[in-house]
């Protein structure tokens, strides 16, 4: 339950549906998430607070099979109309990524002429939000490391991906490694004067 203090602060998680973002969300803060029994049918948000700090898993987004166009397309409206309406308590947002279909999926959208929406959102975030991370998920399913530097050219980033370890935290939240991103989104969120930051991360495992 959402208790308004003076203050809030708010960590949003965006993602396509489908690319374990609710599951990177219960691994990172060590808490239990409610999940529909079909990926993209709610536009419920789930929420952690601790202290003054809100963290919001959005519902997902994009095509979903068996889901009408006009449904998938009001959860996307839901999570950008929800992004802009609290653009002044949210501090950073976490854009989370299917590692290895993300190029694939990028590229069929751009040979019919569309950007791709992943994308698309990325920009969106980079531009309402003070900080973006990009949880490149399912990192276990990704034979080649090589193709983050792929990831990284299609979000406008001069390869190699090294150069973008401030963004770019390659994870796997099926397996519980997350540690990479704990670390940044602790550290970012002490260094811009949020003090419950050390409360809300507890526990370590780790992607490095």
């Amino acid at each position: 339950m959402l208790t308004m203090v003076s203050g809030l602060r708010e960590v949003v998680f965006a993602g396509r549906s489908n690319v374990g973002k609710s599951t990177l969300f219960s691994s990172l803060l060590k808490t239990n998430v409610r999940k529909g029994k079909k990926p993209g049918t709610t536009l419920k948000p789930n929420t952690l607070q601790v202290g003054k700090i809100l963290f919001t898993d959005l519902p997902g987004f994009g095509y979903v099979r068996g889901v009408g166009k006009d449904f998938n397309e009001k959860i996307k409206d839901f999570v950008v109309h929800y992004i802009e309406s609290n653009a002044s308590r949210i501090v950073a947002a976490v854009e989370v990524i299917d590692a290895s279909s993300f190029v694939e999926i990028a590229e069929r959208w751009e040979s019919k002429g569309y950007i791709p929406i992943e994308v698309e959102m990325f920009e969106f975030l980079d531009e309402i939000t003070p900080r973006v991370f990009v949880a490149a998920n399912k990192m276990d399913k990704v034979e080649d490391a090589r193709l983050l530097d792929r990831i990284a050219e299609k979000l406008g980033m001069q390869p190699p991906w090294e150069n973008w370890k401030h963004v770019i935290y390659p994870v796997s939240a099926k397996r519980g490694e997350v540690d990479n991103l704990k670390r940044g989104l602790k550290h970012y969120l002490i260094s811009s004067g949020i003090k419950d930051a050390p409360k809300a991360f507890r526990g370590s495992s780790g992607y490095r």
